[in-house]
């Protein structure tokens, strides 16, 4: 089957400058809601990645998330966004972008086009065999990223991807492919939309479900989170005035005392034994 990049097709969309501020909002709008269904007829790839991510992880691995562009800075977004929320270590999960940190805030050129800086950038961190590598690449072409895959897949590290495109080549390039098959964008070929916000999505659940699955979360609340500034102390104290039956005061005096949510609630427990 030849190879189609939908993300690439003409929007339905023309004359995109002769539309009202309301007529742009809302056909942006009307674009996007179909983003989420489109997640959803991927959750069955999903899965598949997650558990070998959750997999690795539990043996001691990371995770490693590798795009260029809007895909390289959203996998650090959501590496970044791992540590305050559950607990763990920055080097847990690690988010890689063509052209290196510089490229977070401008795009670096042709730094996707390399097809051997992935793998060196991958070798800076030792990579091995239990870790676990997800590609992300709205077009599934990034050279970058499909080749530090390809490497990975030679010496025995699992790999993944995220990518918006049917039978990609990243897709063939990844063990545990997901693509989220979102259509042409209201912008043409503009995939930081709907193509940016299905990866989102994804990264949100892949982190997400396995950090619940490594234990990071008690009932629905975030027990291992930092306090790292006034409204997450707030949060975490409210978290042990329902769980201890305790209230605000001598809820504040345990978190400055143990640090976080759990430790303050294990030793508690511990205490009155």
């Amino acid at each position: 089957m030849d190879f189609i990049k939908i993300t690439e097709q003409d929007s339905k969309y023309n004359h995109l400058e002769s539309m009202s501020i309301a007529e742009l909002l809302v056909n942006i709008n009307n674009e996007d809601k179909t983003v989420p269904l489109a997640v959803e007829r991927s959750i069955p790839q999903v899965k598949e990645l997650v558990e070998q991510v959750v997999s690795k992880l539990k043996k001691g691995g990371r995770l490693f998330y590798m795009g260029a562009g809007t895909s390289g800075r959203l996998g650090i977004v959501d590496a970044s966004e791992c540590p305050p929320t559950f607990g763990v270590p920055y080097d847990l999960v690690i988010g890689i972008i063509a052209g290196g940190d510089h490229a977070i805030r401008k795009a670096v050129e042709f730094a996707e086009d390399s097809t051997t800086q992935g793998w060196d950038d991958l070798m800076t961190y030792n990579i091995s065999e239990n870790d676990i590598v997800v590609g992300i690449a709205a077009s599934g072409t990034t050279p970058y990223v499909i080749s530090a895959l390809e490497k990975c897949n030679k010496n025995n590290i699992i790999t993944g991807c995220v990518t918006c495109n049917a039978n990609s080549p990243l897709s063939k390039a990844a063990q545990f492919p997901v693509e989220v098959v979102v259509g042409p964008e209201f912008v043409t070929g503009s995939s930081r939309m709907k193509a940016g916000t299905a990866q989102k999505l994804v990264l949100n659940m892949i982190t997400t479900a396995t950090m619940i699955q490594l234990g990071k979360i008690k009932g629905n609340k975030m027990i291992d989170m930092q306090l790292s500034n006034n409204k997450l102390v707030d949060r975490g104290a409210r978290m042990l005035m329902n769980e201890l039956h305790i209230d605000q005061s001598f809820a504040e005096q345990l978190l400055q005392k143990y640090g976080n949510v759990r430790a303050a609630i294990n030793n508690f427990h511990h205490e009155k034994q």
